[in-house]
């Protein structure tokens, strides 16, 4: 089983209409070499893009210098509702969501060129402030040349322009010129149950018209996922339907306030079978980004570093074992050896090797985190200073 990037509707650039060639993009994905690696969804024309979701948080524009937030008034962070009843007995009364949301969700459009050619994508977006801040994925707007937004109820498409990507955590804040647009309302997605109904929307293949509605529930929590150059955790697991033209959209609760944002789908592969395992970046991982995203540092966020190479387990337990430690790493000083089994970091449950290597990267250097982890059957717990992330690791 692969996991795909369903953002971008890669059109056939050989004629065939924008239709089919949206059906060839979400049925051709490119199988990972380890289950539940990342890779995008894509067509075999030269318009496919190769880079899914990396380790660098790039504060800039596509194709130009990073801009500065757009306004000193715009808060940090989404304000979260005070009213949020996600655990609590709830009816989903999907027309009045739709309702509601609709006005705040978008359409993105690029042009996009790289090593692989050019060609087009599509995205969704949800609008984060009155004056034109978008949010979504990183994934959708990495490879533009062009971006463009078209509001819902709207034909025609306005430019926007990219005031920060944060590729390891695949999420971009994007600017358009525009007054007076119905925010989107954020929830607490640390109060969100397994079991809580939920409601995905966006431009499913680029479907004619407008986005695309699918409903469900939430599966699990807290997963993680290895991309292809980093890793995704806090990611919130839903059976609601996600096809390419998704990313970036809103997965939102039974009062209409956004949980998550759309940004991965699981597709069988030749010894797995997956229906309906779709993946969102929560609203509290979405919270911390922005800070980041909205930053007038126009320089390349730094990461941290801990200096280990770690795989899962294949015994069916928790955390991530240990491969390889760089000789005069944090994790060498800190005594972590090559076998070592890491279940904890900073108290927090490691599952897998992208919960690992994802909260190493959230972390910056200078950074003091707690491991715990076992060896020969001993839980023991050390204390590692992180450095900064050398180039190209």
């Amino acid at each position: 089983m692969s996991v795909v990037m369903p953002e971008a509707v890669l059109p056939d650039r050989r004629g065939a209409t924008r239709r089919t060639a949206a059906l060839i993009a979400a049925a051709c994905v490119i199988s990972a070499a380890v289950a539940f690696a990342v890779s995008r969804a894509t067509d075999d024309t030269p318009a496919t893009k190769s880079n899914a979701v990396g380790p660098t948080t790039t504060l800039a524009s596509a194709g130009s210098s990073a801009a500065a937030a757009s306004s000193t008034t715009t808060p940090a962070v989404p304000v979260i509702a005070q009213s949020t009843p996600i655990g609590a007995a709830q009816v989903l009364d999907v027309g009045t969501i739709i309702a509601k949301i609709s006005p705040s969700v978008v359409k993105v459009s690029v042009d996009i060129n790289n090593a692989q050619g050019s060609g087009e994508g599509v995205g969704t977006g949800v609008v984060l402030t009155a004056d034109g801040q978008i949010l979504t994925n990183a994934h959708v707007v990495s490879d533009a040349t062009t971006v463009r937004v078209v509001e819902f109820g709207k034909t025609e498409p306005v430019a926007a322009k990219v005031l920060g990507i944060d590729v390891g955590n695949d999420l971009a804040l994007l600017k358009i010129d525009a007054t007076g647009l119905t925010v989107m309302d954020f929830a607490d997605s640390s109060k969100a149950k397994v079991g809580d109904p939920v409601v995905a929307m966006g431009y499913a293949l680029d479907l004619e018209g407008d986005p695309s509605v699918t409903s469900g529930i939430i599966s699990a929590l807290n997963r993680s996922m290895v991309t292809d150059n980093g890793a995704l955790d806090g990611l919130l697991q839903t059976d609601a339907a996600i096809s390419s033209g998704n990313s970036g959209g809103p997965l939102v609760n039974a009062a209409g306030q956004l949980i998550g944002i759309n940004t991965a789908v699981a597709r069988s592969d030749s010894t797995n079978t997956a229906n309906n395992i779709g993946f969102a970046i929560s609203s509290k991982e979405i919270q911390r980004v922005l800070v980041h995203l909205r930053s007038k540092d126009s320089t390349t966020r730094t990461e941290g570093y801990l200096g280990v190479s770690v795989t899962d387990r294949h015994d069916g337990g928790r955390g991530a074992i240990v491969k390889e430690v760089q000789v005069g790493s944090p994790a060498a000083k800190t005594g972590l050896q090559v076998g070592d089994v890491v279940s904890k970091v900073n108290g927090l449950p490691i599952d897998g090797q992208g919960g690992l290597i994802a909260s190493i990267r959230d972390s910056a250097p200078g950074d003091v985190i707690t491991i715990e982890y076992t060896r020969n059957g001993t839980v023991m717990s050390s204390q590692a200073t992180l450095v900064a992330r050398p180039p190209g690791s």
